[in-house]
């Protein structure tokens, strides 16, 4: 097990860790002396230790942690940074891929949270769920991942209610970063040529400072996003 400061980091389970910010936070436990558990739908590239599994499947979500937690019942952190979206007026969005954003934004970050919970009280461990400025503010054709992540927000600080003392809880709310994340969009929908973003490296390390608070200091909620976020504030 790898330390920051005083602070042990132990197993960290990072879903959505094959790409984008879920790799780079996986590849900044590692640097930390941590150990990252992935969960993806791909193996990630990093070649760290994963289990294959579709987050939009809740059932399948809580058995993947439970395999998980077999393996390394010394989870200290969990941190949920699988994200989706389907952009589009709500009329031209299919049913099925409005509802995916909200199965795998939401639902399955409660599903892993839920399965963890248990371990991560008994070993005074953490969890970093991710939202998005845009679960702040609204923005036309995005509602399903605006829906998805103000209920993230809304999630998170009712668990950071209900946890209190028992499992460290932090909200994090990037802004738009350099990830793949906007690959698959249409053209009007993907960030302009000139657009300043975050590389997701850098709201890594702002994920490993949450994650070695020292016990009983809490980093609440973290709003990191580039210095021209347009959806912020």
């Amino acid at each position: 097990m790898g330390q920051v400061g005083n602070v042990d980091m132990g197993t960290v389970l990072v879903t959505g860790g094959s790409s984008g910010l879920g790799a780079a936070v996986a590849l900044a436990v590692e640097r930390a002396g941590g150990t990252p558990v992935v969960l993806d739908r791909v193996p990630p590239p990093s070649g760290a230790v994963h289990e294959i599994v579709d987050l939009a499947d809740g059932r399948a979500a809580e058995a993947a942690v439970r395999r998980v937690l077999g393996r390394h019942p010394d989870l200290r952190a969990v941190v949920t940074a699988a994200g989706t979206d389907a952009c589009g007026r709500l009329e031209d969005v299919a049913g099925d891929d409005w509802e995916r954003v909200v199965n795998v934004n939401l639902l399955g970050t409660v599903a892993v949270v839920r399965a963890a919970l248990p371990t991560l009280a008994a070993n005074d461990g953490r969890v970093v769920t991710v939202a998005s400025t845009l679960g702040l503010r609204a923005l036309s054709d995005a509602t399903a991942y605006c829906a998805s992540k103000f209920a993230v927000v809304g999630f998170t600080r009712a668990l950071a209610a209900e946890t209190a003392g028992r499992v460290g809880v932090t909200l994090l709310i990037p802004g738009g970063m350099q990830t793949a994340f906007f690959d698959s969009r249409d053209e009007r929908y993907k960030p302009p040529p000139d657009a300043k973003l975050n590389r997701p490296e850098d709201v890594a390390d702002a994920v490993v400072f949450a994650l070695s608070q020292p016990p009983g200091c809490e980093v609440r909620e973290l709003v990191v996003c580039p210095s021209l976020e347009t959806s912020w504030p």
